[in-house]
């Protein structure tokens, strides 16, 4: 009996839809888009951004799609069958920088926890930034609390995992991503009924020639590919359970625009309340954990604005983190036909040991660094300058070169293409992508 003909499918185009949008969105709009904007001159970071992820992020995106459709398989499959044996070991990079990715992903999906915790007890709203910076700290080097929130975080990510694809990953995506836009608005209008909180959606959109550096244009371009998770495996995962009924153009652009929404509301659900309290909209990651909690410090009910806030980051955490987890534990089912139950727990058992290593790493085994790296710094800068940029440039050359005809006849299935429009995809996907991905690892491995 084939793989494919057993192989669970979306059983929507909505709830495809939502979760895979839920795993593009994850942290990377709510923790790292508003501290990324804050430390790049605001607009001259968003707009750059948007503007990358509407146009090569998308078609770079939809390459991938059509790649794990066509296959019925994640990375590891696809770029065999799409590729031959000489592009399979770009599947398994993809693969195992997905993994990596989760294995430290989820000690910060166990700070959420921790802090939605925290607000729940009416312990998160301060009024000092600098005492919650000292919290997070202790927090982050006691290795009783720092390891049992990641394992707490990694055991709810594998529940939904082990309720399988329609009745735990899709119905939960279902729940999830309207509950954290709803979340998200109401914090959003509540942000900006404060005094002076124009001044944050004006950091934000009015665009500033002068602030305008080579530095802020590097940073958004990496943002854009990366925040929508091409290149780590999860999205040609969630492409191979996709009916040949939907198509693939109209859906993936859904995805990336939910995904560059999200964001959006991430930078206005923090800075207009940054400035309406005249704190630094530039604090880096610790914006998220240290100043926010000053400023529900400072509203009326804010132990209530809190809890939605942290809530909202233990959401958009869960949704990212399924995804990566289901495609590792499918991969095994794939290709070495595990169970997928056992598939699953062996592979949440080894991350999981992994975020332990990562997570002791602000704490007991700080010193301990390999390159100059703790664990942690360390499968951070792997996967996102070395396994990324890998997986995006395999994509890129498999669906827009070597398997070409394949590619155009998944983007034009239930939906037709001009000429012109499946020239312009080529252009973005398979020439523009990779030359602006090259810019982005090498600037991040620090050849410039």
């Amino acid at each position: 009996m084939s793989q494919e003909m057993n192989r669970s499918a979306w059983t929507s185009r909505v709830g495809f839809i939502l979760a895979s949008a839920g795993s593009a969105v994850g942290l990377g709009a709510i923790w790292k888009f508003p501290y990324m904007a804050g430390t790049n001159g605001g607009s001259i970071f968003m707009l750059p951004t948007i503007a990358f992820s509407l146009t090569i992020g998308l078609a770079l995106l939809m390459a991938e799609m059509c790649m794990g459709r066509h296959a019925r398989g994640g990375a590891g499959t696809a770029f065999r069958k799409l590729g031959g044996s000489r592009w399979s070991i770009i599947g398994l990079i993809s693969v195992a920088t997905g993994a990596l990715v989760l294995g430290f992903y989820s000690v910060v999906g166990g700070w959420c926890v921790h802090y939605l915790i925290e607000a729940l007890l009416g312990r998160a709203a301060v009024t000092d930034p600098t005492v919650m910076r000292g919290a997070f700290e202790a927090f982050a080097a006691d290795p009783i609390q720092s390891v049992g929130s990641h394992v707490l975080f990694l055991s709810a990510t594998a529940a939904v995992v082990l309720a399988g694809v329609e009745k735990g990953i899709e119905r939960v995506g279902k729940i999830l991503m309207p509950l954290l836009f709803i979340l998200m608005l109401v914090l959003i209008i509540r942000g900006l009924m404060l005094p002076g909180a124009m001044e944050g959606v004006k950091f934000l959109f009015k665009p500033d020639p002068e602030a305008f550096t080579g530095e802020a244009l590097l940073n958004a371009m990496g943002f854009a590919f990366f925040s929508l998770s091409v290149g780590s495996g999860s999205m040609m995962n969630y492409g191979s359970y996709l009916s040949d009924k939907v198509s693939i153009g109209p859906s993936t652009a859904w995805i990336v625009c939910l995904a560059v929404m999200a964001s959006i509301l991430g930078g206005l659900m923090i800075m207009p309340a940054v400035f309406a309290f005249g704190l630094s909209p530039d604090a880096g990651p610790g914006l998220t954990f240290a100043t926010m909690p000053a400023v529900f410090g400072r509203m009326p009910f804010g132990d209530l604005f809190a809890v939605a806030f942290f809530l909202c980051l233990f959401v958009a955490a869960l949704t990212s983190a399924i995804s990566i987890l289901e495609m590792t534990s499918q991969h095994f089912v794939d290709r070495h036909d595990l169970k997928r139950r056992t598939s699953i727990l062996l592979v949440s058992t080894v991350l999981g040991l992994i975020g332990i290593v990562c997570a002791l790493s602000f704490g007991p085994l700080s010193d301990v660094k390999i390159f100059g790296k703790t664990a942690f710094d360390l499968l951070d800068y792997v996967t996102s300058n070395i396994g990324m940029p890998i997986g995006c440039m395999g994509i890129a050359f498999v669906a827009c070169f070597v398997s070409w005809k394949t590619t155009e006849a998944e983007l034009s299935m239930n939906a037709a293409w001009r000429p012109w429009a499946l020239r312009a995809f080529r252009l973005f996907a398979g020439i523009l992508a990779p030359l602006l991905i090259l810019v982005v690892a090498a600037k991040g491995i620090g050849l410039f």
